[in-house]
């Protein structure tokens, strides 16, 4: 979008939020975004590109996306009514529904079934293995055999073992938030998220309870409660910075510190708020420099590449393409985990698709399929951006866009 398409877009916006009698700051309020973004906009600063921002634009306008953006490509006609599909994770949604261990209230345990938490730990480290895998329909059965067993010796075992079974419960109930946010289901991730939290705090290690806020963050944000999102994260960085400003913080509590900068930048970005976000991944970055190395802290995966993936997302979710594209030509992420690099890829297709690159666009998403067939089946912006594609190229769609828009959903 050249300077003279923004100014003349911000022009419709300004035109035909007055025909409504919208002030800023109420056309802000209704999509969730700030009155100096809705100015950027509308003095052609902001550039809006994204076909979901366009709807959600047009949406608190009152208006179509044609009538706010006449090159908007037509919506698709809607689907019948389907019946709804099974989620990979459902059975541990239903498992961390209600009390996860109500025998134990009313059954005296035998002293057989004391745990072992060799045992337990090679589970766990399974299950967050089967997570940056992004393998849910495994994780799904893994964890149904695991974590009643770990919730049971949560309350049963000798009391010395207790705090070490809370870990493994914490970094369990983390692993299926995370799993949770990727496959869209935020409301079960707020839970799972919650719990691991209270189990952290009984673990007797304080670091472990920053990093359930982090995931905690992530449901919040995926639920796009960015008041929420930033209130948890802002809060867990206040007292973080001060905890390790002093002395020579272990390593951990460092990755954690950056990981909640990573957070405010997306939640910044998600609110259009194009400083704050470019302020907070300069915080991240300096953290990492101090971390001077990838690390995979509480299952984290904070470090200098990651930081750098990130400030590839945020560009997208700011319209800023072209950065995206250059800075993703410099990651090398081989070490991070395939979830990580197949999100990379497709922050790289969304930018293509932006720049009005479908090929190239086309390439990057069906090469993050390629690495994790799930993540991208359940990721919503590479859906709808598929799904965009799709309806951009019309009749002259390639087999190899269909058949992908037709893994993934994106025209149900």
């Amino acid at each position: 979008m050249t300077s003279e398409e923004r100014r003349a877009f911000g022009a419709r916006v300004a035109q035909l939020r007055k025909q409504r009698g919208m002030k800023q700051d109420e056309l802000a309020v209704a999509i969730n975004r700030t009155a100096s973004w809705v100015s950027q906009v509308e003095r052609g600063v902001q550039p809006v590109v994204r076909l979901d921002v366009l709807q959600l634009l047009a949406d608190g306008l009152g208006v179509s996306v044609q009538v706010l953006h006449p090159d908007a490509p037509q919506p698709a006609p809607p689907a019948p009514p389907a019946a709804e599909e099974p989620n990979d994770l459902d059975g541990t949604r239903l498992l961390i529904s209600g009390h996860p261990a109500l025998d134990v209230l009313l059954i005296e345990q035998s002293a057989s079934e004391a745990p072992s938490l060799a045992e337990f730990s090679i589970a766990v480290d399974e299950v967050w293995a089967l997570t940056h895998a992004a393998r849910f329909s495994e994780l799904n059965t893994a964890l149904g055999r695991l974590l009643p067993r770990l919730e049971r010796a949560a309350r049963t075992a000798a009391l010395g073992s207790r705090p070490a079974v809370q870990v493994l419960l914490s970094q369990t109930y983390q692993a299926l938030a995370a799993a949770f946010v990727r496959q869209d289901e935020a409301d079960a991730a707020w839970v799972a998220a919650d719990r691991a939290i209270r189990a952290a705090e009984q673990s007797a290690r304080p670091l472990l309870v920053f990093a359930g806020i982090y995931r905690l963050a992530q449901a919040f944000l995926r639920l796009k409660h960015l008041d929420q999102a930033d209130h948890v994260a802002s809060s867990a960085v206040a007292v973080l910075k001060k905890y390790t400003s002093t002395g020579e913080p272990e390593p951990e509590a460092i990755s954690v510190l950056g990981s909640l900068h990573l957070i405010l930048a997306f939640v910044a970005a998600r609110g259009g708020q194009r400083d704050r976000a470019r302020d907070e991944l300069s915080k991240a970055r300096t953290v990492a420099a101090q971390l001077g190395t990838d690390r995979n802290d509480f299952n984290l995966e904070f470090g200098p590449t990651n930081v750098e993936i990130q400030a590839v997302s945020t560009a997208v979710d700011l319209g800023d393409a072209g950065e995206a594209l250059d800075l993703g030509q410099r990651i090398d992420a081989g070490r991070l985990s395939p979830e990580r690099r197949s999100r990379l890829l497709m922050d790289l297709g969304r930018a293509h698709a932006q720049r009005r690159h479908p090929g190239e666009a086309l390439e990057f998403l069906l090469r993050a399929e390629e690495l994790a067939p799930e993540t991208v089946r359940t990721h919503v912006a590479a859906r709808a951006v598929i799904r965009e594609l799709a309806l951009l190229a019309g009749r002259s769609a390639s087999p190899e866009l269909l058949g992908l828009a037709e893994r993934v959903g994106a025209l149900e």
